[in-house]
């Protein structure tokens, strides 16, 4: 008799009170935490390590490949001022400015009038277009993993601090100002723990 290929089978869905009795777990908070902080520092740490384009332009592109809303999940409950939660700004930032490069480089070139050292700090070509916008939200992410990360934090922080003046200026409401001149204290912050070694 000759053996036949075993087809794959369907995974089986269990309820939670199934998954129990068979012995697996939904994870709890301490152990969500310890995911979210293990896979900022692994990511971080392995894009720093390897020292290639390549996959530095997927590290950018991650949010492109697996979805905000998986990043999400799995950062953006942490504290701002942590590893994790500085990533989850990061790249919820460099999504928004996809999503709405008129939007962002409107704003942008709105605050550049009152905060032109954060201007110069965030690095941004001129004028500030869509496509200007969108090269620097990859250029701060791509600094993240090939050169100092305080110095990737300080430039979104100071792209944050010119769209909020500019929000404040031509924005669609004092509170999404507000919003993010809060994300650029918390991101300035996250870099000088950074240099501290306290970023965790």
């Amino acid at each position: 008799m000759t053996d036949q290929p075993r087809l794959p089978r369907r995974p089986r869905h269990f309820s939670p009170a199934a998954l129990e009795a068979h012995g697996g777990t939904s994870p709890g908070p301490a152990e969500l935490t310890e995911a979210a902080h293990e896979t900022a520092a692994v990511l971080v740490g392995a894009g720093r390590a390897a020292a290639d384009p390549e996959v530095t332009a997927r590290l950018v592109a991650l949010v492109d490949e697996i979805g905000l809303s998986s990043v999400a999940e799995l950062w953006s409950q942490r504290p701002a001022r942590s590893l994790p939660g500085a990533l989850w700004r990061l790249y919820a930032l460099r999504e928004w400015v996809r999503r709405a490069p008129v939007e962002a480089s409107r704003e942008y070139a709105a605050g550049m009038r009152f905060t032109s050292v954060d201007h110069v700090v965030a690095g941004m070509a001129e004028p500030p277009g869509p496509d200007e916008v969108r090269a620097l939200a990859d250029a701060i992410l791509r600094g993240v993993f090939e050169g100092d990360l305080a110095v990737a934090l300080e430039r979104a922080a100071a792209f944050c601090r010119v769209v909020s003046s500019g929000r404040a200026d031509v924005g669609p409401s004092p509170e999404a100002a507000a919003q993010m001149l809060t994300t650029a204290q918390d991101l300035e912050a996250a870099a000088r723990l950074w240099r501290a070694g306290q970023l965790d």
